[in-house]
């Protein structure tokens, strides 16, 4: 059976499943490997085999076929039961999810052969509801756009800070909702599998996505300017990218102008071929991982503080105001993507500078 609430050891990687086996009614051992798949850890129960011998030893039993045999009914017969319980008690089975579910999403990384049975019980927040409610893969496919052949997903610690991300402002106007994953597992599981129902996995925060075949269904920040529609292919922001890639050749891999913003100025993202910004962060942590890849600077064309940026971008006597603002462009990304900025005293006297000009 399945407790009701998670134990507080549930991710320690020592903790051992609580299923005794017995044969013919014996019992033989109440830890033996695997006798339950490592994601089920949180099952307790009793399992009773006739197919065993009694005088089998512990070290037999990690090797014995009937074993493996057993590990795979109990995880699709659990599995089975799972799947009726969404669909018979969907406040009950929500409740289970909100405990388990991070557990259970392991076996989309290890467990090949259940890897469609788990994914008929999986359920994650998204953007289109504020990350208010849970929805599962096939409902995310259902509702997805005509023209829409991904299936796009954003992760990161916490579910507020995603629902407010500046990466998410494009998709949001143009009605395309994007799952928010918060558990540490979903980093690793969705670098192994490719796609669900033929459509492919992609985070928003890494690669140039084009979002123009999509119409937004919000206004831009300053609907008078007659070129905002063009101002991605616009020539007049050249010298702006190059001074901004100069000031900050240092600390970014490459500035471009971006589709993804629509009311925040810049963001950070990472490059088609880096690893994920998420990724690395859970890397740095646990492993000491650190790549040293630059990260790209995307800006809102569209917004007022870089359309002013570009209007100064040749006034030589304001090269001060431009870097000051160069950089504190890249620490605004940096703040919030939840990181710290790279030197908190230029970024206080920076800031510092700007509010004096702007209340004086």
């Amino acid at each position: 059976y399945i407790p009701t609430l998670r134990p507080w050891d549930l991710f320690d990687p020592s903790r051992k499943h609580a299923v005794r086996l017995y044969v013919r009614r014996v019992f033989i051992s109440d830890q033996c490997e695997g006798l339950v798949f490592p994601w089920l850890r949180f099952l307790r129960g009793v399992i009773d085999s006739r197919d065993l011998p009694l005088n089998i030893s512990r070290e037999m039993l990690q090797h014995n076929p009937v074993v493996t045999k057993i590990r795979s009914s109990v995880a699709r017969r659990i599995l089975g039961d799972i799947a009726k319980l969404a669909k018979k008690d969907p406040v009950c089975f929500e409740a289970f999810w909100e405990q388990f579910g991070a557990v259970i999403k392991e076996g989309l990384y290890d467990a090949v052969d259940h890897r469609k049975d788990i994914f008929k019980i999986c359920r994650f927040r998204s953007s289109q509801n504020e990350g208010r409610s849970l929805i599962s893969l096939d409902e995310y496919v259902q509702n997805m756009k005509q023209e829409q052949k991904t299936i796009y997903y954003m992760s990161g610690e916490k579910l507020d800070t995603l629902v407010n991300s500046p990466q998410l402002e494009g998709f949001k106007a143009r009605g395309l909702d994007v799952l928010l994953l918060t558990d540490t597992i979903d980093e690793f599981w969705i670098q192994n599998i490719q796609d669900y129902e033929g459509k492919t996995f992609r985070s928003v925060t890494k690669g140039d996505i084009n979002l123009d075949s999509f119409p937004s269904d919000i206004e831009q920040v300053d609907e008078t300017d007659a070129t905002n529609n063009q101002a991605k292919n616009d020539e007049s922001f050249d010298a702006l990218i190059q001074k901004i890639s100069d000031i900050l050749k240092d600390d970014v891999g490459q500035v471009r102008l971006s589709n993804r913003l629509v009311d925040s100025a810049v963001c950070l993202i990472a490059g088609d071929r880096e690893v994920d910004m998420r990724t690395e962060q859970i890397l740095r942590i646990q492993q000491k991982y650190d790549s040293g890849v630059k990260r790209v600077l995307e800006i809102n064309p569209h917004h007022r503080l870089i359309k002013h940026l570009n209007a100064i971008v040749d006034k030589k006597d304001m090269e001060d105001d431009f870097r000051d603002g160069a950089f504190l462009l890249l620490d605004q990304a940096h703040i919030i993507q939840g990181n710290p900025v790279s030197d908190p005293s230029r970024f206080a006297r920076s800031l510092s500078k700007f509010m004096e000009r702007g209340l004086s």
